[in-house]
Order: C-alpha cells, then structure tokens, then sequence
C-alpha cells in the first residue's frame, strides 16, 4: 500500500482517508469540555500507529483494499483525538498555580513581541526566566500578558517613556488566571491566549511598598521584534497623518493597533479587513505577487532559466518571500498558518506530483491542523483556507480555458487575464458570504466591487512601497499618498446606502449548509449542477431567532465586567437596561460586547434605559446609541452630560409605566423631586420593574440601602417589589441588598454583574449571606459568564460559561 499511496488511486484508498480522520480526530477532541486522563491520549495515539501498520501489511486478512480507507479513516481519528489531547495535557500542566492568584510576585524576564502603548499605560507580554515570592523560588507559566498602568498601584508612578522588544526587566507583578467575558457569539479571549501560549496575565505593581521596576539588560533574544518596533517608530515619526501611518503600520509590521475603531468600520463595511490584517489571503496573495515577479524577472535571463526552471524559481522564491514578510510582519497565527499550506503546496509541486486540487486541499488543511490544532476553531482559518479554496478550484477550472503560447492578440489575453480575476474575486467573495454571515453578523455589499481595486493596489503597491521604505524612507512618502488614495476609495464606497448587510445568526447546521452551497455555486462544475447549491443559502438568509410569545419576555445579562446591561426582549420590542462600562478611550462594552451581540440577535431596539451616570453604566451607550438612531433614551443623567448631545434624553421618574405585547413596565425609582436636590449618582439610578403573565423581574441599578428603605415605604402605597429574578443592587456592594429589601422582593433568582477579581470586592460576603439566608439563587459574571433567563420558566437559566465551557476556559473557584 505505501508504494502505491502516492498514486491517485492510492491516495483515495490509504492517505485521504488518514488525513480526513486525523482533522475530524482534532474536531472532536476540541469539543471535551475537559481533558481526559494523560494516558487514555497516549492509548489512542498507540492504537492509531498500530491500525495504520497493521492496515499496510498485505498479509494481514483484514488489510483488503476495500477495508483498507476504513481502518485509515479509524487510524487518523485516534491519532487526532489522542496527539490534541496529549498537546493539551502537557500545555495544561504548566498552568498558573491558583495559589498565586492576586498575589505579588517578583519576576524577571525578557519582553517579547511589539510592547503596545495607549492613554492608560503599556501592555506586552513577558518571557518568564525566574520568579521569586517572599524571597522563595516559585514556578510561573512561560509567558505572561503584563499590563504596566499609569499609577501601577497607588504612587502616581507613570511607567517609563519606553520599553523595549528583548529589554530584560525585573518587575513585581501582580498575577491571575486568563479570564474573559463568555458572551453568545463572543470572542473567545481565552481561547486567543491558548493559542498565544499565554497562561497568566498580571499588572505591574509600583506601590512605595514594593521593590521598584529596574531595567537590566538590552538583550538581542527579540531581534525581529526589536526591528518591528524600531521601523513602527520611523513610520510614526515620517508619516504624519496618525490614520495612514497606522495602515501603513499594519501593513508592514503587522500591528494594528494604531488603527481607529472608525477605521476598522470603514473596512468592515467595505470587505477589506482582510488586506488590513496580515490574514492568510493577504500573505497567499503576497506569495503569488512575489512569484509573479520572480517569474517574470527569472525568464528574462536564459542563463537563470537553463539552471532552473522559472516557475519551479517562482514557486520557491514567492514561499520564501512570504514567508519573510509573515515573520517581520510578528509571525502570528494566521500568518503561520498560511505560511505552512503553501510550503505543504509547494513541496508537493516540486515533488512532480500533480494531484486534484481537492487532494492538494485536503493535504494543506492536514498539515495546517497538525500544527496547530486549535485553529479549527478561529474564523481566520476557515476565512483564508475557503478562499484558498476557490482560488484552487478556479485555477483548475480555467487552465483548461488558457490560450496556448502565441495564440491571440496581447488584448485578448490581456483581457481573458482580467476577466479570469474578476471571476476568481467573485468567487470568493460569494464563497465566503455565509462565512462572513455566520463569524461577524454582516457581510460587505459593496466587497466585489472594493475588492477589485483593493486587493491590487495593497498587493502591488501599497505594500511594496510600505516595505521599501524601510530601506528607503521616501518609500513611504509614496506609500502615504497610495493609501490616500484607498482610503478615498473605500470612504465613498462605505458611504453608499445598504453597503452592508447584517442578518442574525443562523444556527450551526444552517451556515454548514450555506457555506456548501455558496462553494457549489463557485465550482468549475457545469452551471446545471451549480443551481443545486441556491437552494442551501436560503435558510440562514431567512432564519429568524425565536420571539419570546405574548405576555413573556427574556432577559439576558451579557459578561461585561464590572458594570451592569441587561437585554429585556418581548415579542415584538427590545429594551437594553444599562450600557456596561468604557474600558479605555479605544474601547468599551458598547463596541466589544453589546454591539457584535445585538446584531448576532437580529435586536430591533426600541428604547435604551442608563440608569444613572457612573461610566461602568454608560460606557457602551454612545456606541449603542450610533447603532439605533430612533431609540428612545430614558435615564436619570443630567442635562449638562455628554450623552445628552448625542440623543436628548427623557427623564425616568418613579410612577412611569408602558405595556408592551402584554408585559407591563414600571419605573419605580426615583422620584420627580429626586432631581431637584443635589444627591449622588448612585442614589438617582432608575430602578424598573418587569412583568409578564408567569415571571416577574426588578432592574435595581445602583441604588443602597436608602434608596432601598424608600422602596420599601412605597410598598404601602401599592408598588409591588416581590419579583422573580433580580438585578442585584450596586454590583453587590455591602451598601445596598439590605435585609429588609431582600425579604421584600424575596426573588428566586439574583444576577450579579461584577468583573472577575475586581478592586472592590463585589460581591461582597455579607451580602450573598443574606441571600443565602433566604434561599435565594445567586449567580455572577465570572462562573456565569453571559445569563439567560425566560419569565416563562422563572426557576430555569442558562449560563454560558457553563454551556459553551471547553478544557482551555478558566474554571473560577
């Protein structure tokens, strides 16, 4: 069987079958919500080399070629399933020790990759050489996300004016566990510093209590880093523009963060973030670029052409150029990725074998996944590798089209050249639609038509000029006014009404399904065996998430941090409780969280309550506000705030009550002459009451214990405070859930939404005792992650930490 694997017919009988099974062995193993026993993977990986020997040799009965495929597909399950697990395992093992969590620790190592600086301080990530605790040895993870804040603890101490890539630093540091939000449809932080191989994450400490940072050494065990961040410096520094110099950052040195949350719109809404990012279709595309050119170049030498072929020289020479530009670029995943399908494509071409283009895929993905098993599960993978894919189909299909040498007129391949990328653009863009749908809620209307002067101009121009600059500074000046020129391009195009579409999320099965169908449409197949694909796209095109029915709502409380947003749906109407807080001038709960979130759910919002000013309340507001313009804003924020010149606001007062599809609203604090007196924020939030035909819910923002009493004396003036599930009050803040109000509400189900580990000790102890006391159910954000919750079965829930828990997620004690 070995001798003849490498035939078609071999492949399809031994090798495609091993290969298929080993990606669907790492599939299924990314699905264990935790690892088994180290020496059940190291069982399956022995049973999986022994089936596929045994399979091979002739002689054993069972190694007919018609059983042959069955034990290779079983073989590279095993093998799949047991060498992830045993990845993991070993990974695992080094894991931060939860002893050490909040705890400072002495530490000594070497900075690695680009350091990142904002308004509030530095961030980069720590190679760890030794750690010391009480002046005893303790053992951390290898890497360590640091972020180093302007006052670092309490002294005022600002962090020093630069930190270099490779700088040795002895630091105390303050660590904990890799913690994210768990939200539907959310990015998974976790999961993004499993696969950076991060395992702590901590803030520098610089309290009069603790030793000083001391920079020790310059150390040449970054370089490549070290020259990324010298070249981002010169590009900052020449190009004075801040949006084109941090495009042609991005480009050339593969960091983004200089990028403007508005910029990052412009592409999303023009389907570009994929020349933007250093993404596996931009470093494919770079690849065939810089081959091309080899090419061209290497036939004009006869000499060069008799030592070696052209297109084997192109082939090699664009591999290794894309390879260089993935590695100054920061060698991130994606790059990574990319860069190993085409040395896997590459090899397998110089090797004289000349499989199907299905084959070639297969193997590339293969490899891809041997490598880094993980990355089945980033959008970016299946992104650049459907698109590899068509590229790969279409370039099958269409060589067959090729005039021979000689034949026509310069026009007319000129013009076939150009339509056959036209084509290729358009497939793409079609194939990648239900993707683009399912991973971000959206898709590009305008993609085709940026795209076919986009993907150009970056590729041929704009990045060779962003490159050569950093041999000839002028090369920047030019590459300026070439992304002046896209930048045009893609403003007015992100402009035109409708430039983007935006659907909910189908379910799984449905954006399989679309996804096949979308690939069928694009295929060299003929266009009768085509039309079969149209019918697959229908369904994630017209699902629609279910609506709570008459006289019941839902509530869902997102995993933002340390802040409040609950998301009460009716039938027909929407409402968001709180916005959730700002984390920074770059970011907030509004544009990472509830933004991505209220799209993936179709929510249609009808009104936005801030219950009071604080900014873990209103950080994510201007955010939603941006996304529903007709929203109706109701809050206790004064008229000097903000907010208030975004969207005029109507005042929330107690006694203020609407229905909607047979569920009543009530706002119950505070009062009209509440706002004549000068009280503090806390004391003025909005504190509404919801309730349906079988559930009840008490929205109580962030008020205390006398604002509590206050309620409470209302009770006797007929306002009803019993409830179902309840908002706990002020984060569960000792100040507030007072005994008297707790018995009064006496809830079934109380939500807190706190940040993991944060400063002020929410919840505190005392407050979940005395739910405890009464039999109440308390969760939080950090075990919860994102709650849902249904005034149709008010003693059910759903936690998404809990539902969507894999063996990389922190499990919080």
């Amino acid at each position: 069987m070995f001798t003849t694997a490498y035939s078609p017919q071999g492949w399809s009988r031994t090798v495609a079958p091993a290969l298929l099974g080993a990606v669907l062995g790492c599939a299924l193993q990314l699905q264990q919500s935790a690892l088994s026993d180290r020496r059940i993977y190291v069982c399956f990986v022995l049973l999986a080399l022994s089936t596929y020997a045994l399979a091979a040799l002739k002689n054993i009965a069972f190694s007919r070629r018609r059983l042959a495929p069955l034990f290779c597909i079983v073989a590279g399950l095993a093998l799949g399933w047991g060498s992830t697990g045993l990845r993991a395992a070993d990974f695992l093992s080094t894991a931060l020790n939860p002893a050490l969590e909040g705890r400072d620790v002495r530490v000594t190592g070497v900075v690695q990759g680009l350091p990142q600086s904002s308004e509030v301080g530095l961030r980069f990530t720590l190679r760890v050489e030794q750690a010391q605790r009480d002046g005893q040895a303790v053992e951390l993870p290898a890497r360590v996300a640091v972020g180093w804040y302007a006052n670092g603890g309490s002294t005022g101490e600002t962090v020093p004016a630069a930190v270099r890539a490779g700088e040795r630093w002895a630091l105390t540091l303050r660590l904990k566990a890799p913690h994210g939000s768990m939200n539907p449809h959310g990015f998974d932080y976790e999961l993004w510093l499993w696969e950076q191989g991060i395992q702590a994450t901590a803030y520098v400490r610089t309290s009069a209590k603790d030793l000083p940072p001391e920079r020790l050494a310059q150390t040449w065990l970054a370089p490549v880093a070290l020259a990324r961040q010298v070249v981002r410096e010169r590009i900052l520094e020449r190009v004075p523009d801040r949006r084109v110099a941090g495009l042609l950052t991005a480009l050339v040195v593969g960091d983004q963060a200089a990028l403007e949350r508005n910029d990052w719109d412009v592409f999303r809404a023009t389907g570009v973030s994929h020349l933007v990012s250093i993404s596996g279709l931009h470093i494919t595309l770079f690849a065939w670029g810089a081959a091309a050119l080899i090419g061209f170049l290497w036939r004009r030498s006869g000499r060069l052409s008799l030592a070696c072929p052209a297109a084997t020289a192109a082939a090699w020479g664009g591999l290794l150029a894309a390879c260089a530009y993935a590695v100054f670029s920061g060698w991130g995943l994606p790059a990574q990725r990319t860069c190993w399908m085409l040395a896997t494509v590459t090899l397998l071409r110089a090797s004289g074998l000349r499989w199907p283009w299905p084959q070639v895929w297969l193997l590339a993905c293969a490899v891809v996944v041997a490598v880094d098993p993980w990355a089945l599960l980033q959008p970016g993978f299946w992104l650049s590798f459907v698109a590899v894919g068509v590229l790969f189909a279409s370039n099958s299909g269409a060589s067959r089209a090729e005039p021979m040498p000689g034949e026509g007129t310069f026009y007319v391949k000129t013009w076939q050249l150009v339509c056959r990328r036209l084509g290729e653009q358009w497939g793409i863009t079609l194939a990648l639609a239900p993707l683009t749908l399912m991973v971000f809620g959206q898709v590009s209307v305008v993609g085709l038509l940026a795209n076919v002067l986009a993907i150009p101009w970056v590729t041929l121009v704009l990045a060779p000029l962003a490159l050569l600059g950093t041999v000839v500074p002028p090369g920047w000046d030019v590459a300026a006014w070439a992304a002046q020129g896209l930048w045009w391009w893609l403003g007015w195009l992100a402009q035109w009404p409708g430039a983007s579409l935006s659907l909910p999320r189908a379910p799984m099965v449905w954006g399989l399904a679309s996804m096949l169908g979308a690939f069928m449409l694009v295929l060299p197949w003929p266009w009768s065996a085509r039309w079969l694909g149209l019918p697959l796209l229908l369904p994630v095109l017209w699902w629609q998430p279910e609506a709570p029915a008459p006289g019941a709502f839902t509530l869902l409380a997102p995993d933002i941090g340390q802040g409040n947003a609950v998301l009460v749906h009716t039938a027909r109407h929407a409402l968001l409780f709180d916005a959730g807080p700002r984390y920074s001038l770059e970011s907030d709960a509004g544009n990472r969280v509830l933004v991505p979130l209220l799209r993936a759910l179709d929510v249609q919002l009808d009104t936005l309550v801030l219950s009071h000013r604080d900014t873990d309340h209103v950080g994510g507001a201007p955010a939603v506000l941006a996304l529903y313009p007709h929203a109706a804003l109701l809050s206790s924020l004064e008229p000097s705030h903000p907010l208030q010149s975004l969207r005029a606001s109507r005042r929330c007062e107690a006694g203020q009550a609407w229905e909607w599809d047979g569920v009543r609203f009530e706002v119950l604090h505070p009062r009209a002459e509440d706002y004549a007196q000068a009280a503090k924020s806390n004391a003025m939030s909005c504190v509404l009451r919801i309730a349906g035909a079988h559930g009840s819910a008490l929205l109580a923002g962030d008020i205390e214990a006398a604002q509590e009493a206050r309620l409470l004396q209302s009770v006797a003036s007929g306002t009803v405070l019993k409830t179902d599930w309840l908002l706990v009050p002020h984060h569960g803040s000792k100040t507030s859930s007072s005994e008297a109000f707790v018995a009064a509400v006496a809830p079934s189900l109380a939500m807190v939404q706190a940040g993991y580990r944060n400063r002020f000790g929410h919840p505190a102890e005392p407050v979940l005792a005395r739910y405890a006391q009464t039999g109440v159910s308390v969760l939080d954000s950090p075990h919860c992650g994102a709650m849902l919750w249904s005034s149709d079965a008010p003693a059910a829930w759903l936690c998404s930490r809990e539902n969507q828990m894999r063996y990389w997620h922190h499990r919080v004690p």
